[in-house]
């Protein structure tokens, strides 16, 4: 597997490919060739993955996109906008290799703030971003892209987080070096982090009716461990939670909390929020 810049148009003509191949988008929603060479040779990035084998050519097997952009203060920073693996190859941590060439891209542009944003309710991708990666997050917005069109989110609001990756911080650092936090060796509860939420994974989980009050310096929020199987088999359900976790998250960054980590145990997944110091 080799990662380098996309340079030829037949490597951006991948990109177009493998955007259908990864969310099932109808051709209005793909970035197209021409974007997406003007983004890769105006500051922005375009990194693509290959693999070949040795009796066949190489094939683009993931890619990773952004360019760069401004906070609401004027900071300047790297916007990330889509991060994609081939289903063939997914789960051989080709999307961790990728966020890693592009912290170094952006470590040397002089910057230190990568942003992006995703469903947090998609746990493999919440745990890549902030069990792996170290980012954190205090901003929860509501449909941001309304009623999308690929065969991943439709049919549900495009609630997302805005996660900010401080590529340069000894937070981040540690976590691509590998160390973890206290509580990444076991559930929160054997950590002494409350669960605001608890329920059982088992089958196609609910949300549960009573919820725990916001207080003290650390808690979690449990989300379903598998949100695409739970909107396949019954849309309305997934509808639910999109509700149900939205007010919690929306809750605790309103009191203060900042999301810092997500565990993974026992088929249960949880996002571990700290108290915002002032």
């Amino acid at each position: 597997m080799e990662i380098r810049p996309i340079r030829t148009l037949a490597e951006y003509r991948a990109v177009e490919d493998l955007q259908g191949r990864v969310w099932c988008l109808e051709d209005a929603e793909i970035v197209p060739d021409h974007l997406l060479v003007t983004v890769n040779k105006n500051g922005g990035l375009l990194l693509g993955a290959f693999e070949a084998g040795p009796d066949t050519e190489e094939r683009l097997v993931g890619f990773v996109l952004g360019f760069v952009g401004l906070t609401p203060d004027g900071t300047v920073k790297h916007c990330s906008h889509m991060l994609g693996v081939d289903p063939d190859v997914q789960d051989r941590g080709l999307g961790y290799r990728l966020k890693l060439a592009q912290r170094e891209y952006v470590l040397e542009q002089g910057l230190d703030l990568v942003t992006w944003t995703f469903d947090p309710l998609e746990s493999r991708n919440a745990y890549l971003n902030f069990h792996k990666l170290g980012v954190s997050c205090n901003t929860y917005l509501r449909n941001l892209y309304g009623d999308m069109r690929d065969g991943l989110s439709g049919g549900l609001p495009s609630d997302r987080f805005q996660v900010e990756w401080r590529i340069a911080s000894q937070r981040v650092v540690e976590r691509v070096r590998g160390a973890r936090g206290r509580a990444a060796r076991s559930g929160p509860r054997s950590a002494g982090v409350p669960v605001l939420n608890a329920f059982s994974p088992e089958g196609l989980p609910r949300p549960p009716d009573d919820v725990l009050p916001m207080q003290g310096e650390r808690l979690s929020i449990q989300i379903p461990a598998d949100f695409q199987a739970i909107r396949a088999a019954d849309i309305a359900l997934a509808g639910a939670w999109r509700v149900h976790s939205r007010a919690l998250f929306e809750g605790a960054f309103a009191a203060g909390y900042r999301a810092v980590d997500v565990l993974c145990e026992g088929g249960r997944s949880w996002y571990v929020l700290d108290r915002e110091k002032d």
